[in-house]
């Protein structure tokens, strides 16, 4: 559980800052950050 807590902010962070330096890559981040984060919720129990 620590570790997801952890783990969401440097995702975010990595993904804010791809996003600054490649606009066209906004759409397959958030994507990727949204399967990531569903995945942790559902298996991260």
């Amino acid at each position: 559980m620590i570790a997801n807590l952890h783990l969401t902010p440097i995702v975010s962070l990595i993904a804010g800052v791809l996003i600054l330096v490649i606009p066209r890559l906004l759409n397959y981040i958030i994507a990727l950050y949204l399967i990531v984060i569903g995945l942790i919720g559902l298996f991260g129990r």
